[in-house]
This record gives C-alpha cells, sequence and structure tokens, in this order.
C-alpha cells in the first residue's frame, strides 16, 4: 500500500446528486415539451411519463440530444395492473455514461393497442418488445421479428397474465414414427390431489396406504 497524500473519496451528497440530476430534468423538459406529460425524481433517478404514440420521437431526442446523450438500450418491461382500463405499463430505461444518469420512460396501453417499435433507433429493443409480447401480450408495430420466444409451440394465453390454465390445452413432442413434432391434447398421468390439511402430529381418523403393515 502506497503512502503520501493519498486521499480518500468523499461520498457523494444528496444534495449534489439532486442537483445534477435537477439540471438533467430540466434539459429533458425542454427538449421534450409537450411529449412529456409527467416528470419525477426517485432515488438519484429520472422517471418520465409520455403519450404512447410519442415513444419513438421521445428515446430518439434523448439519444442524439448532445447536453443528454442517452446513448445505451437498458431495458424493456411490461407492468400489469388488472383491475385498470389501460392495464399495461410499458417501462423503458435508457442511460448516458456520459453524464453517468439513467432516466425511465413510461406509456400505457391496453390488450388492443399496439406500441411503435423503437427497434429502429435501438435495435436491442427488438427481441425487448417480442419479450412483452410473449409473457404480456403488448402488442408492437415496426417490430421486424414479433414473434413468442419463451413459451411452448401452440402455447395459448400470456403467462404473466395468469389467466390462462394451469396444464394448457395442447402438448408438443418429438415422435420417431411419424419423424414430426406433433400437437396433442394435454393428458395428465394423475387426477388431482385432495389434500388433508389436518395436523401431521395428530394424524387423520382413517388409515393410510401401508399402515395395514403395521399391524
Amino acid at each position: 500500500m502506497s503512502g503520501g497524500n493519498a486521499s480518500v473519496a468523499e461520498p457523494v451528497k444528496a444534495s449534489q446528486l439532486a442537483f445534477g440530476i435537477g439540471v438533467i430534468a430540466a434539459r429533458v423538459a425542454e427538449v421534450l415539451g409537450p411529449h412529456m406529460l409527467t416528470e419525477q425524481i426517485a432515488y438519484g433517478e429520472l422517471t418520465i411519463e409520455i403519450a404512447l404514440d410519442s415513444i419513438a420521437e421521445v428515446v430518439t431526442i434523448l439519444r442524439d440530444d448532445p447536453e443528454l446523450q442517452f446513448i445505451s438500450f437498458i431495458d424493456l418491461a411490461g407492468v400489469d395492473w388488472p383491475a385498470r382500463e389501460k392495464r399495461f405499463d410499458v417501462v423503458y430505461h435508457l442511460l448516458s455514461p456520459r453524464k453517468n444518469a439513467r432516466i425511465r420512460i413510461k406509456l400505457t396501453t391496453d390488450a388492443d393497442t399496439p406500441v411503435p417499435s423503437i427497434s429502429d433507433v435501438f435495435p436491442a429493443a427488438t427481441w425487448f418488445e417480442r419479450e412483452a409480447y410473449d409473457f404480456y401480450g403488448i402488442l408492437f408495430t415496426g417490430n421486424p421479428d414479433l414473434r413468442r420466444i419463451l413459451t411452448d409451440y401452440g402455447f395459448r394465453g400470456y403467462p404473466l397474465r395468469k389467466d390462462f390454465p394451469l396444464t394448457g390445452y395442447v402438448e408438443v413432442r418429438y415422435d420417431n414414427e411419424q419423424r414430426r413434432v406433433v400437437y396433442e391434447p394435454v393428458k395428465l398421468p394423475q387426477e388431482f390431489r385432495n389434500f388433508d390439511f389436518m395436523s401431521p402430529w395428530e394424524g387423520p381418523d382413517y388409515a393410510l396406504p401401508g399402515d395395514e403393515k403395521a399391524n
């Protein structure tokens, strides 16, 4: 360990962090203008809400503005609010390495209204949009390859909506005799069991399989 005049870096004060984010928030509001509906600063990060049709233009402005430079696409996620008329939030995360800042962009949609794709602005978003479509059923217009990527062939429903049968309707397998993939109705190897929630210490009042061996 070297001696001398080594100094310990001071932690960033909350006021300094808020000031830096405040400057960025002001610039975002300036360049986006009427595209931005609301803004909020929490935990040192800026969150804005925009109209659905503005997303491609908004991320392009944030990427190309020389004072912001949100050039790195980090994530796209869906959030489901089943009781709400527009039940889905679509949330985008961008990073500005030059400013060491992140921004979160939110918009709302429903199961029938498609969201404009940002794949032309950030090609990496193509996969994330497919994932949101696969799991939530959120539609994206302009995505060059909007196919399911994680659920099985012929899967009906959207897993993260939790409104589909636990077992599904069909299953798929490769048939060696037919030498092709075949679809079949789901067949359960046994019925769903009726569970007894009595205390295991007291035991049930009926004979369990195998108890006859103890007599």
